[in-house]
C-alpha cells in the first residue's frame, strides 16, 4: 500500500511567549473542530519535573507555547476543557497528568492515536513506528532526552517538536477511518473518555522502598538499608536540582544493600559506582547504612503483603475458562488478550459469576463497549461453567 502524504501547512511555526500572543492564539483555538497536542518535559535534567514546551497542531498552523516565558498559561484551560474541541494526543496518559500537574488543565474531548492504535491491533504502536508505516516519515528521536527547559531552544529541537505535533491530526484522520471500518471506533471513544479523567500522582509518605524494584525480596533488615539510602538520595537530588537516578542509580543500591560495605575501601567494590560518586557519597553511604543496621528490630520496615482474594475451586475453573475465552478472542479480532479482558476483569467475573447480561452492569471495571461486544458469550460461558 502507497504510503500517504501529509499535506503541508503554512510554513514555520508560531512561537508564544508573551500573554497578548497566548490570548491572541486561544481565541483562535476556540473556531478549531480538532488540534493535535504535545509537550515536552524536563523529567531527565530535574528534580522537579515541569512542562517546558506545549506543541499545539491545527490543519493550517502549528503553535509552540512556552510555559516557561509565560509561566501562566490560563487561557488555554477553555479551550481543553471544550468537549466541542476534539483534543487528539498519542499516549496520553502522561500528558493529561502532566497538565493537570503544572497548570491545573484538564482534557475533554480526547482521541488518543496510542489507544486506537492499540484497538486496532498493531503491533508496533509508538508514534514514530506509526508516522514511518502511514506516511514513510523517519522520526530523529535523539531530541527526547534533551533537556528542554534550556533557552533559546536550537532550530533542530524546535524541528522536531513542530514536526510531532504536526503529524497527529493526519494520523487521527487515518485511524479513526480504520476503527469505524472494524466498528470500534466506540470502544476507543469509551478508553479515551476514561483515560482523560487520569489524575496526578500525589505526594505521600509511603515509604520509598514501595517503589524500587526488588524491594520485596527483602529481609526487613535490608528493606531498612535500602529506605536509608533512598532517603539520603532524594535529599541529594533535591538539593542538586537533579532526578534521584543521576545521584546515585538503582544497580549500585542494590549493591550496597545487598554487599553492606562497611569501609570506604568495601564501597569502591561497589559495580557501578564511580570514583567520584565514592569520594563525594561515600562516607554518607556508610554513615545512614550503619543507622539502619543499630535500629532496634521493632522499628524495621516490613514489606506489605498483597491480600488477595481468596478464590475457591469453581472460581478457579472459571477463571481458566474465561482465559482460554480470551485467548481465542483475542486471537480471532487480532487484538492483545488484555485488550479483550483484563486479568482483573476475569478475577471479577469468575467471583461475582454473571449469568444475565445486565449483571455485567455491577462488575467493577467492565467497559459498556466489552458487555455489549461480549456480554453474551461470557455469560454463557459462566453458565457452563458453573
Amino acid at each position: 500500500m502507497p504510503k500517504q502524504k501529509i499535506s503541508q501547512k503554512q510554513s514555520g511555526y508560531v512561537w508564544v511567549e508573551t500573554n497578548q500572543e497566548l490570548r491572541r492564539i486561544a481565541v483562535s483555538l476556540e473556531k478549531e473542530p480538532v488540534i493535535g497536542v504535545d509537550l515536552e518535559a524536563d523529567s531527565m535534567f530535574h528534580y522537579k519535573e515541569r512542562v517546558c514546551l506545549l506543541q499545539i497542531s491545527t490543519p493550517s498552523q502549528n503553535i509552540l507555547v512556552d510555559p516557561i516565558g509565560l509561566k501562566d498559561i490560563a487561557p488555554l484551560k477553555p479551550i481543553f476543557a471544550d468537549p466541542h474541541v476534539r483534543k487528539v494526543i498519542h499516549g496520553s496518559d502522561y500528558d493529561i497528568r502532566s497538565l493537570k500537574r503544572d497548570f491545573g488543565i484538564e482534557v475533554r474531548s480526547l482521541f488518543d492515536t496510542h489507544i486506537s492504535a492499540r484497538f486496532l491491533g498493531y503491533r508496533e504502536t509508538g508514534l514514530a513506528s506509526l508516522l514511518k508505516d502511514k506516511f514513510g516519515l523517519n522520526i530523529e528521536k535523539k531530541y527526547q532526552k534533551k533537556d528542554w527547559s534550556k533557552r533559546p531552544l536550537p532550530t533542530g529541537m524546535l524541528d522536531y517538536a513542530v514536526q510531532d505535533a504536526s503529524c497527529l491530526l493526519p494520523l487521527a484522520g487515518i485511524l479513526e477511518k480504520e476503527l469505524r471500518a472494524k466498528n470500534r471506533i466506540f470502544w476507543v471513544e469509551e478508553e479515551c473518555e476514561i483515560q482523560s479523567k487520569v489524575i496526578p500522582a500525589t505526594i505521600d509518605k509511603k515509604p520509598l522502598f514501595l517503589k524500587f524494584k526488588g524491594a520485596g525480596r527483602l529481609d526487613s533488615r535490608s528493606l531498612a538499608v535500602l529506605e536509608a539510602i533512598l532517603q539520603f538520595r532524594n535529599k541529594v537530588a533535591r538539593r542538586r536540582d537533579l532526578p534521584p537516578f543521576k545521584v546515585l542509580a538503582n544497580g549500585p543500591i542494590m549493591g550496597i544493600v545487598t554487599k553492606r560495605p562497611m569501609t570506604e575501601a568495601d564501597i569502591k567494590e561497589i559495580r557501578g559506582l564511580s570514583t567520584r560518586q565514592v569520594k563525594a557519597l561515600g562516607p554518607s553511604l556508610l554513615k545512614k547504612m550503619g543507622e539502619a543496621l543499630d535500629l532496634p528490630r521493632e522499628e524495621l520496615p516490613v514489606y506489605p503483603k498483597k491480600s488477595g482474594r481468596r478464590i475457591s475451586l469453581k472460581a478457579a475453573e472459571r477463571t481458566k475458562a474465561l482465559k482460554r475465552w480470551r485467548e481465542k478472542r483475542a486471537g480471532e479480532m487480532v487484538l492483545e488478550p488484555g485488550l479483550v479482558c483484563s486479568n482483573a476483569q476475569i478475577q471479577s467475573l469468575a467471583h461475582a459469576r454473571p449469568v444475565k447480561t445486565e449483571d455485567l452492569a455491577e462488575i467493577d471495571g467492565l467497559r459498556n463497549w466489552q458487555r455489549q461486544v461480549f456480554g453474551s458469550e461470557i455469560c454463557e460461558l459462566l453458565k457452563k461453567t458453573g
